[in-house]
């Protein structure tokens, strides 16, 4: 008789360990362990040896670092997309590229289960769950978070003692926070970021320097865009991936692109976040910019509007919903005319607009300058304008 199968997304630390080994025990399973590369600068030899040690057959490690970055970081920067007005959604955007991939591969190992090591507490189980149902409905998820009585770290660490599964205790002086990371982002929360009072170590921060240890010359940099998407870096075309990896290192290197915030939780829960996204706030300050030029008014205020809703859609875990899939569509056709350069120039925390030249932009100098007369606007035509906008300004007046 086979055995249940059990696609476990694993990244080898001490709680998918855990639950690996926990799955085995409790479901009498085989269990796949599934781990996806999307740029969080982890070496993951060791995961996969740490599952070879815990009897693992079938280990699954994928390169995603480009798919990631056209499929789902791009399009959620077409949109301008940020929740709460900061968070620019880096472990959000992350979750829907994992799911997708674990109920595939559970497909192809003809099996129906698959298994995650988000917490009863977080986001992160709505947005892989949710993902998943929209992908396969049939598809059946173990979140042992939310099962088993092992809620602490000290029963964690007993239970892997007892089951020998290796632990890597961490190095002296490392980072206490719970972490994710990717190609777009780094995340901290937890121990004392949990309290207000406290305010991050400065040796917490990974990829983004102190204005103190900052690069004391500032960078002068050439962006180029098509259609919405950042395609070169000093006229020099890459992948997404590369692109914004380029943007991190440098940006990183002149403290820009960190944020401590506390946001709404889709569970109910507030929470306190600290985040680096470098490449990500220069290629949407650039973004935007480029927009001011190309975009028609209305479609720049159309798209204010919407972008709100998006940006909770990727942060709730809906990004295979209908109303994401439609919005996605209205917003790239937006971005038609978005193209150009912008030469910018980071330096110490701050971005500066140096020159910006736009294939077809919106912005005439020969109407918009004082000193030039034109054929499409006459001076004397804003005094009907304003005289017939003033009526009920007037009314409000009267009635008073």
């Amino acid at each position: 008789m086979n055995k249940k199968k059990i696609i476990l997304a694993y990244s080898g630390g001490l709680d998918t360990s855990v639950i690996l080994k926990w799955l085995q025990i409790n479901y009498d399973a085989e269990v796949i362990t599934y781990t996806a590369d999307i740029g969080q600068g982890e070496e993951l030899s060791p995961a996969k040896k740490k599952a070879k040690l815990l009897g693992v057959k079938n280990i699954i490690i994928e390169d995603l670092k480009e798919e990631f970055a056209k499929n789902y970081v791009y399009p959620m920067l077409r949109a301008n997309a940020v929740y709460e007005g900061r968070y620019l959604l880096g472990t959000s955007i992350a979750r829907p590229l994992i799911a997708k991939r674990l109920v595939e591969i559970a497909k192809k190992f003809n099996c129906n289960t698959i298994s995650h090591g988000a917490t009863g507490k977080g986001n992160d189980q709505v947005r892989f769950e949710l993902s998943a149902y929209a992908l396969n409905p049939k598809i059946q998820i173990i979140a042992p978070w939310r099962t088993w009585d092992l809620m602490t770290r000290s029963k964690l660490l007993t239970f892997a003692k007892a089951n020998k599964i290796p632990i890597d205790f961490k190095k002296k002086g490392s980072n206490p926070y719970s972490m994710d990371a990717n190609l777009l982002h780094i995340s901290y929360e937890g121990e004392i970021l949990e309290d207000l009072k406290n305010s991050p170590k400065d040796s917490m921060w990974r990829i983004t320097k102190s204005l103190q240890n900052a690069k004391k010359k500032p960078n002068l940099i050439k962006l180029k865009f098509k259609n919405g998407n950042l395609v070169a870096i000093n006229n020099t075309n890459q992948s997404p991936s590369k692109l914004i990896d380029a943007l991190n290192r440098i940006a990183g290197s002149h403290g820009i692109g960190r944020l401590d915030m506390v946001e709404s939780r889709y569970v109910g829960i507030k929470s306190r976040g600290c985040y680096e996204t470098p490449g990500g706030t220069v290629i949407l300050f650039a973004k935007k910019i480029i927009e001011s030029v190309t975009l028609d008014r209305e479609v720049i205020a159309l798209r204010e509007d919407l972008m709100p809703r998006y940006a909770r859609l990727v942060y709730n875990g809906y990004w295979f919903s209908p109303e994401r899939i439609l919005l996605q569509n209205l917003f790239d056709q937006s971005q038609e005319h978005v193209s150009g350069t912008i030469d910018l120039e980071l330096f110490m925390g701050n971005i500066i607009i140096k020159s910006i030249d736009c294939k077809k932009p919106l912005y005439n100098q020969s109407i918009a300058s004082f000193d030039l007369d034109n054929d499409l606007y006459d001076q004397s035509d804003a005094e009907g304008f304003i005289k017939i906008n003033s009526v009920r300004l007037k009314s409000q007046t009267k009635r008073i």
